[in-house]
């Protein structure tokens, strides 16, 4: 079965996001979209540990050790991007100024729930972080993950069994086999990697889809 890889997420979940967006990238995955934003659109990408107007990822060895994201990984700062208080960070997206957060999950319900911060493993370490700020005051969430768990478990479930992120929060879903809404109707799919049919991508999910692709007008 032919999957996109994680640089074919990211630059898809690129394409969708629109001239003059404001938008932070969570921790993980989600932070390669910035290495695929169209080049002709002016996006200002916002960081939770306090930046605003982030470039792509330096090359190497033109790092700097004090310019990183919430990731703690080094990033660049574009012409007229600025640095500030994690307060006001913080206040920037409970606040509702976010056009769109992307985040990375571990599972998704059909409802929009939203499980990314702990899987309940007696030994994991619970990493919340400013993901349950995003997702409640960004206008838009866009998820992007794998579709299926490394034992073949669709992330997308009817329940989340994981501890919750948030509520009904999730827009759209980005997956390596598909593009997906969330909408009130129920999660209709928009994008169906080359090679897979639907009825097979339904049968991979477990939990009732509606196809519906987007025009190609």
């Amino acid at each position: 079965m032919k999957r996109l890889t994680r640089e074919q997420i990211a630059a898809r979940v690129a394409r969708d996001i629109p001239e003059g967006a404001y938008v932070n990238l969570g921790i993980g995955l989600p932070t390669m979209v910035a290495n695929h934003l169209p080049r002709d659109r002016d996006i200002f990408l916002h960081s939770e540990n306090g930046l605003l107007g982030m470039g792509p990822a330096p090359k190497p060895g033109e790092e700097d050790e004090d310019l990183i994201n919430a990731g703690k990984q080094a990033v660049t700062l574009l012409t007229g991007g600025s640095f500030f208080h994690h307060g006001d960070s913080f206040a920037m997206m409970r606040g509702g100024h976010l056009d769109i957060c992307v985040l990375g999950a571990f599972q998704v319900s059909a409802g929009g729930d939203l499980a990314n911060w702990h899987t309940g493993a007696p030994d994991a370490i619970p990493a919340v972080g400013g993901a349950m700020d995003l997702a409640i005051g960004a206008k838009r969430v866009f998820v992007m993950m794998e579709h299926q768990t490394r034992n073949g478990e669709s992330k997308i479930v009817a329940q989340c069994s994981y501890p919750l992120t948030g509520i009904g929060c999730v827009d759209r879903i980005y997956t390596d086999l598909a593009v997906i809404d969330v909408t009130p109707q129920g999660l209709v799919v928009r994008e169906i990697v080359g090679g897979l049919g639907f009825d097979a991508l339904q049968e991979i999910t477990g939990v009732p889809l509606v196809y519906q692709p987007f025009s190609k007008s």
